[in-house]
């Protein structure tokens, strides 16, 4: 799945990504083009910045599973609540992919730290516990190569393509 050029994301973004208490939401269609969305709780990103992994419940998130399934499509939205920041990626060979053991740490990391993100902004921890407390043996990964990159951050710069990193 990683690709031979260089990939769209550099160190920073691919660290930015994988922050405690970034906002990840994603999305896929069918052929049909009917969109699904669902969130995610927690991301790693390849070493070489190639693929990109995201940790989602089956049940909740089955939809945009089955779509992946169907198309390989998927558009992941990277939110950081408190100041706004947002990067969206697209790929279309997303793949579904079995978590391990040495993943479960991110998500719970994840988790708290997206409840702490939010607290400050009026939203109480049990609701992102509930939100994304679901048992670790509901947990999948779909992985994928980041084919386009947008800086979606409010402002003039918002949908604007990123580049290739060097």
């Amino acid at each position: 799945m990683t690709s031979t050029q260089n990939p769209l994301l550099d160190a920073e973004l691919a660290a930015f990504m994988q922050q405690d208490g970034i906002s990840l939401t994603l999305g896929s269609c069918g052929a049909d083009l009917m969109p699904s969305v669902g969130r995610a709780a927690g991301c790693k990103v390849a070493p070489d910045r190639g693929t990109v992994h995201l940790f989602v419940s089956r049940v909740q998130v089955a939809p945009v599973l089955a779509h992946v399934r169907e198309t390989g499509r998927i558009a992941a939205v990277f939110s950081r609540p408190s100041t706004h920041r947002t990067l969206q990626l697209k790929g279309r060979d997303a793949r579904i992919d079995p978590v391990t053991p040495a993943d479960l740490p991110i998500v719970a990391r994840y988790r708290n730290a997206f409840a702490a993100e939010l607290a400050p902004l009026g939203y109480a921890p049990v609701l992102v516990h509930t939100l994304l407390g679901f048992p670790d043996d509901e947990l999948v990964m779909i992985s994928f190569t980041p084919q386009e990159a947008y800086s979606q951050t409010p402002g003039p710069n918002a949908g604007r393509a990123l580049q290739v990193a060097e």
